[in-house]
């Protein structure tokens, strides 16, 4: 549970003229044009400074009365990437092989995927993103946090963008159900799974699926 403090200042902030925005703008989506979903991740090790950093910087998202409802579950440790692996692949077998209907199938279909998932094993690290649909008062009572799907989903927008930033390539994998994790990461049940965010270096040869993405006319209006 966040206590709010009294209110303060807004933290001096950088003055940045027009041009410059304009300028920043362009370069931060040229940057992002660069990021991609892969599926080939090398072994190479990453700092654990690295990943905390992105995390810290994921934890600054704005979260509904500021509850922050989110646990990051970080796993390098190799037997428990293990145990990861075989409890998404045994969902995504059911998914495969009936669960999901041939629409869902049909519409995955360009994307070449499956249901063995070797990248959980592979990647150097594993962050399992747990959202808090309530948190337990300091009497042991329930206490309810708002907005808390769309909070983690903030947060983990902004964590797969700190994790372009630092040169890294992220995966969002959602085994569905996803309740294993509960158990294997021994996390409590009022933390309902969000997904599992694959991270590290790609394989030198990694390909990716030659997919565009919608234009601004499709994806906004602007009412002026």
């Amino acid at each position: 549970m966040v206590v709010q403090s009294d209110f303060i200042p807004l933290p001096e902030r950088e003055k940045v003229s027009e041009p410059e925005m304009k300028h920043r703008a362009k370069e931060f989506l040229k940057e992002l044009k660069s990021r991609r979903t892969v599926r080939d991740f090398s072994d190479q090790s990453i700092s654990r400074e690295v990943i905390e950093n992105c995390l810290l910087a994921a934890g600054r998202a704005p979260s509904g009365a500021n509850q922050q409802p989110w646990h990051f579950a970080v796993v390098g440790d190799p037997e428990a990437k293990k145990k990861i692996r075989e409890g998404a692949e045994k969902e995504e077998e059911a998914f495969y092989g009936g669960r999901a209907g041939d629409e869902w199938l049909d519409a995955l279909a360009h994307l070449g995927t499956n249901a063995e998932k070797s990248f959980l094993e592979k990647a150097p690290y594993l962050i399992v993103i747990f959202a808090e649909r309530y948190s337990i008062g300091p009497n042991g009572e329930k206490l309810k946090n708002y907005y808390a799907t769309e909070s983690v989903g903030i947060a983990t927008g902004m964590l797969i963008t700190a994790i372009n930033k630092v040169g890294l390539v992220s995966l969002t994998h959602t085994p569905s159900p996803m309740g294993f994790l509960n158990e294997l990461l021994d996390r409590p049940e009022n933390e309902k799974p969000f997904l599992i965010l694959v991270v590290g270096h790609p394989d030198p040869d990694t390909t990716v699926p030659d997919i565009t993405k919608k234009s601004l006319e499709e994806i906004a209006t602007f009412l002026e």
